[in-house]
């Protein structure tokens, strides 16, 4: 596991109307002074990747699809340099995933559904001074794999 990643497994609590979960709560490890929140549908097959941001955490949930999400550590004084974690989430795995500054992030939809990712960050978006950086998906110097692995 990438040093600084947190993810945390979300218990659900069934009933006959539907099921109620906490994402993140203060005090918890996963929990960061967040300042914003925001929700993005993606089509199934997409790639969006990469990006990485100098100062911001990012919590991600996804609500509704599946997805792969790809960290890869560049942050030169991290113990887990040059690491890559691959976290399945969604649906069928109900998980906050707690995103360090420095850390390279992505994701691929995967299934034949929308995917609804909701998100929160430690700075809110400032369209002047973008802390945000952008790797291609395909980028060498991560060299991940995005085909799905037939076993």
């Amino acid at each position: 596991m990438i040093d600084g990643v947190v993810i945390k497994q979300l218990k659900r609590f069934p009933d006959d109307r539907g099921f109620f979960a906490e994402i993140a709560q203060e005090g918890e490890e996963a929990w960061k002074d967040f300042k914003q929140a925001s929700v993005t549908e993606t089509y199934p097959e997409v790639i969006k990747a990469f990006h990485w941001h100098k100062r911001q955490f990012d919590l991600w949930y996804c609500v509704s699809g599946n997805i792969q999400a790809v960290l890869y550590d560049q942050r030169e004084k991290s113990p887990t340099k040059g690491q890559t974690q691959v976290v399945y989430m969604g649906e069928n795995a109900p998980v906050a995933l707690l995103i360090p500054p420095g850390v390279i992030h992505g994701y691929r939809v995967l299934g034949t559904v929308n995917a609804n990712l909701i998100y929160m960050t430690t700075e809110a978006y400032d369209p002047k001074d973008p802390d945000e950086e952008r790797l291609a998906f395909d980028d060498p110097k991560i060299g991940f794999d995005w085909n799905t692995q037939n076993r």
